[in-house]
């Protein structure tokens, strides 16, 4: 018995011995054939990123985010191998430029590259000391571009110093009136979102300017009946114009 295991063990030693070699050249041999692959298509000049080719970097979905600024993070790239761009990295960078939401960059070879932008949308302005800004649903502030007409509401109540999550609760409460009014939110200029509890806004009714206290929701309701009740109003108080709506079943004058 005791011959049988050692002849056995002898003959597993053998096949281990002549199998190492073997799978250490088969080892070898792909990571040289990896390594001449990779050579080939980071040295090849068909592979080549040229500045001379005016479609080498084809970029879709602008209408307000600046080329220049998307152009600028592949400078580096040029007279390169398109194997050799940081894929990932260049869409974290595109990321950072003004109106991108989102972006991806593609390869097509043997020299090219594909990138897609999806802008971010705008709902309203803001107005700091420093300027008229423009904000999307996320509280993401938005250089105005230099082309382009804009028909937003004012979204006021919002300080500067303020976080993008606190910028995104404001216009959550913008929206909210938005949707809740409905063809009616075209005839509101502002909404004045700092507290979420008392959203007023600024419409203009008779050709006048008036505020509106809207509390925190029934936005529609409070409005329509404030609407069928203005020429009363109007008649009774003409130079008020701020009301409160937060009850559904009056309209108060705040003298």
């Amino acid at each position: 018995m005791a011959r049988e295991i050692k002849s056995a063990a002898h003959r597993f030693n053998w096949r281990l011995a002549l199998g190492l070699p073997a799978l250490a050249a088969i080892c070898l041999s792909t990571a040289m054939a990896g390594f001449k692959v990779r050579r080939y298509l980071t040295t090849d000049a068909q592979f080549m990123l040229s500045r001379d080719r005016k479609d080498a970097i084809a970029i879709q979905g602008l209408t307000h985010t600046s080329r220049f600024k998307v152009q600028r993070v592949f400078a580096a790239d040029f007279e390169h191998s398109i194997f050799t761009v940081p894929l990932a990295e260049r869409r974290r960078r595109l990321l950072a430029v003004d109106w991108v939401e989102d972006a991806s960059v593609s390869r097509i070879w043997p020299d090219r590259l594909v990138v897609w932008i999806r802008e971010r949308t705008p709902v309203a302005f803001v107005s700091f000391r420093a300027g008229v800004l423009l904000i999307d649903a996320h509280g993401v502030l938005l250089e105005p571009p230099a082309q382009g007409r804009f028909t937003f509401p004012v979204l006021s109540g919002i300080r500067e110093q303020e976080t993008e999550a606190q910028r995104r609760e404001r216009v959550r409460s913008l929206l909210e009136v938005q949707e809740d009014l409905g063809y009616m939110a075209k005839d509101i200029s502002e909404v004045n979102a700092s507290d979420p509890y008392n959203i007023r806004v600024v419409t203009q009714v008779e050709n006048r300017t008036v505020w509106l206290m809207m509390g925190d929701g029934n936005f529609a309701r409070r409005y329509r009946n404030f609407l069928n009740n203005y020429p009363e109003i109007r008649r009774r108080s003409p130079g008020v114009k701020i009301f409160d709506l937060r009850l559904d079943d009056r309209i108060t004058v705040k003298e």
